[in-house]
């Protein structure tokens, strides 16, 4: 099928802000061949859009920014992790158990009962186990994922139907666990781990995992965002973008990060770098992502020192020196470099691995994603390294005012350095935020509230965390739209002026000077994509 021509037109009566010093008090836009040609009031760029044939639009007092862009999704596992039931914000495994029998009522009698968004708090009593669930599912297969993606729980039906009966050994941090009598508990502990469970699960023919994934770009879309950068990407994620793009139903700007495995060979480094160029309009695929840690509710973050219940003491790679070895041959490729850390050691270490890379001239500046955890010395080493800060503050929703959360409970007086953006911001580092869907929700709006605020948006009396650490509406903003873009070396993209892409996010309002509370829910009037509406409220 023949890509659609990026049509022209003009946007007028718009407040604009473009990210740049130019054009200050324009009001109106001219897209042409998904560019933007000219920018300035509504009359001249009203009499150009006729001259030229284009409809003329009226944003009628909205605000029009470069188009929102989430630095950590993974909108391709979330079109499969979002299949099954959402059990996110239950508090007991009463609660749990109740809402998997009732979605497993509505399938049928031989499916596997799946869901997503477990959070840790509700078997703080029984321990992990699949066993409180076989009676919700009838006998059937269950496996669910927690909130963070990185742990996952099982049945013993679904344990034997992925051919698990007992608890291997792998190559990382990841874990089968078992009880005291060693008995499997259902209990997956990273990747390694639950994948052997979540790869038996009846897979989506090719059609309907190519429409999820458009249906899922076109929900981002209508938040707001106008392309992502996806952080687990594998080589059917490409294929599928690439298709998408052919049939021309890709409405999302995207950088495909692919995933590196700690047992990856030396001929699977060499296969990705072979891959690297492949791109098309609106995508390329020449990043990728790495795990230098786990997480801290799991005790599976590196930390300086060990957390409340002795763990966090080690990195997800039994040799650190393959790590850096890899980091190297994806680098000397002109590969763009994204490694999750989210203990304070973890990302202690990683800068040191970057810092040991040669100067490519016109390398672009590695990654670090997360960042959730950061002592001062690791503040200091930040300073000057050149690296880009990934960084997600509204994983904060499930933090609790008094600290009991997990994740407070096993850093005790160290939640206190947690998601630290201000602080990073501060040693010159560039900040971009994102949302890690399916960790937390998409929606660039509640990533910014909480960056700003801190808080649940919307809840009058929420604990506010650190509030040293806002964030103001222009930074917010600004790292979710330039700083991004400057980060992988864009200078036609996150800006609003002649040149760049007419990648456009329009506001009912202000999204700058909105509270963080009007902002979480400020209505999105349209997302423009490549000079297309991809969705369109005006």
């Amino acid at each position: 099928m023949t890509l659609p021509t990026p049509t022209g037109f003009a946007l007028i009566g718009a407040q604009l802000i473009t990210n740049t010093p130019l054009h200050a008090g324009a009001s109106a836009l001219l897209v042409e061949r998904g560019r933007i040609t000219s920018v300035g009031d509504d009359t001249e760029i009203e009499a150009l859009a006729t001259a030229a044939g284009y409809p003329v639009r009226d944003a009628a007092g909205a605000t029009v920014t470069p188009g929102l862009f989430d630095s950590h999704t993974h909108p391709h596992w979330a079109a499969d992790v979002t299949r099954g039931v959402d059990l996110g914000g239950l508090g007991s495994v009463a609660e749990l158990q109740a809402a998997v029998e009732s979605y497993a009522a509505t399938l049928p009698a031989d499916a596997w009962v799946l869901g997503w968004n477990l959070e840790f708090e509700p078997f703080e009593a029984t321990g992990v186990r699949g066993d409180l669930f076989d009676a919700a599912v009838g006998g059937r297969p269950f496996a669910a994922m927690f909130y963070d993606l990185h742990s996952g729980l099982a049945n013993a039906a679904a344990l034997a139907a992925a051919g698990v009966t007992e608890a291997p050994s792998f190559a990382d941090m990841s874990e089968v666990v078992v009880d005291e009598a060693g008995a499997l508990t259902g209990e997956l502990r990273e990747p390694s781990a639950y994948k052997l469970v979540f790869d038996a699960v009846p897979a989506l023919s090719h059609d309907a995992e190519r429409d999820a994934l458009r249906d899922m770009f076109r929900t981002l879309a209508a938040s707001g965002l106008t392309g992502g950068a996806i952080m687990d990407g594998k080589p059917r994620t490409v294929d599928l973008v690439e298709e998408l793009e052919e049939r021309g139903e890709l409405d999302h700007r995207l950088v495909v990060h692919h995933w590196h495995a700690v047992t990856d060979d030396d001929a699977a480094v060499e296969r990705v770098i072979a891959a690297k160029d492949r791109r098309g309009r609106l995508w390329e695929s020449d990043g990728i992502k790495l795990f230098s840690d786990g997480v801290i509710d799991t005790g599976t973050a590196w930390l300086h020192q060990p957390d409340s219940c002795g763990d966090g003491v080690h990195a997800f790679w039994p040799d650190w020196n393959r790590y850096r070895e890899v980091v190297r041959a994806y680098h000397d490729a002109g590969m763009i470099i994204a490694t999750h850390a989210v203990g304070d050691f973890a990302v202690n270490r990683v800068l040191d691995a970057y810092a040991e890379l040669p100067d490519h001239g016109a390398a672009r500046p590695h990654s670090i994603e997360h960042l959730e955890v950061l002592a001062d010395e690791d503040l200091e080493k930040l300073t000057g390294s050149g690296i880009t800060a990934s960084m997600q503050p509204l994983h904060m929703q499930w933090r609790e005012g008094d600290d009991s959360d997990n994740w407070a409970v096993r850093l005790g007086d160290r939640a206190a350095t947690g998601y630290r953006v201000r602080d990073v911001l501060e040693t010159g580092t560039r900040v971009t935020l994102g949302s890690d869907w399916p960790v937390a929700h998409y929606d660039p709006r509640i990533g910014m509230a909480w960056a700003r605020g801190r808080s649940t948006p919307g809840v009058a009396g929420a604990p506010v965390f650190e509030p040293e650490q806002r964030l103001t509406g222009e930074e917010a903003l600004l790292a979710y739209t330039l700083w991004p873009a400057q980060a992988r070396g864009h200078e036609d993209r996150g800006v609003i002026a002649p040149g760049a892409l007419a990648d456009l996010t329009v506001w009912a309002g202000d999204p700058v000077s909105a509270t963080p509370d009007e902002l979480a829910t400020l209505a999105i009037a349209a997302t423009v994509v490549d000079g297309r509406f991809v969705h369109d409220a005006l």
